[in-house]
C-alpha cells in the first residue's frame, strides 16, 4: 500500500478571474451575501484580496483592509464542502501573516452570532470581543425589518499583535 501525498492548499492573490467562483461560494454560504460589486470594489480599492486553492479548485477567500497600522478582516469564507478540515484556520493564519508583514498592530473583524464555527475559530486564534452592534438601533438591518433582528447583530473582535523590539536590517 502506498500513500499519495496531496500538495498543501495554496494561498494566492485574488483576481477578477476568480470572482465567479468566489461569488458562488459566498451565495451558497450566506443569507445576505456580498455582491459581485462588493468584491470588484475591494479589488479595485487595493484591499488585500486572497484565495485558497486545493489543487486547482478555489475553496476559500479573504478580504483584508489595511490602513494606519490597523487591519480589518472584511470577509473570510471557506466553501461548505471544504469546511471543518482546517482550511479556515490556515486561511486566517495566512491573512494574519499578511497583516503583520504590513506592520498592522491590531486586526479587527466582525462575526455574526449565528456563525458558531467562526466564533470558535477566532476565539481559539486569540481574538477577544470588544463590542456588539445592534442593527435595529442603527436602523440598518441587512434584512430590511426582520423579526429576528438579533441574529444579525455582529460581535466585534480584536487581536493585538506583539511588535518586535528590533528589526534586523541587511547591508
Amino acid at each position: 500500500m502506498s500513500a499519495v501525498l496531496r500538495p498543501a492548499p495554496s494561498f494566492e492573490p485574488m483576481s477578477e478571474a476568480d470572482l465567479r467562483r468566489v461569488l458562488e461560494i459566498e451565495e451558497n454560504l450566506y443569507e445576505f451575501p456580498w455582491t459581485l460589486g462588493n468584491f470588484r470594489d475591494s479589488l479595485r480599492a487595493g484591499y488585500d484580496c486572497w484565495v485558497v486553492r486545493d489543487g486547482k479548485q478555489l475553496i476559500g477567500y479573504a478580504v483584508l483592509m489595511l490602513a494606519a497600522g490597523e487591519a480589518h478582516l472584511l470577509n473570510l469564507s471557506v466553501a461548505a464542502h471544504a469546511q471543518r478540515r482546517g482550511h479556515g484556520r490556515t486561511l486566517l493564519n495566512d491573512v494574519v501573516g499578511v497583516a503583520r508583514e504590513r506592520d498592522a498592530k491590531v486586526l479587527f473583524l466582525e462575526v455574526r452570532p449565528t456563525n458558531e464555527g467562526g466564533q470558535r475559530l477566532y476565539t481559539r486564534y486569540g481574538f477577544r470581543q470588544i463590542g456588539v452592534a445592534i442593527w435595529k438601533r442603527w436602523g440598518s438591518l441587512p434584512c430590511g425589518s426582520c423579526a429576528d433582528a438579533a441574529r444579525f447583530d455582529p460581535t466585534f473582535l480584536r487581536r493585538r499583535f506583539r511588535q518586535a523590539r528590533f528589526r534586523l536590517r541587511g547591508p
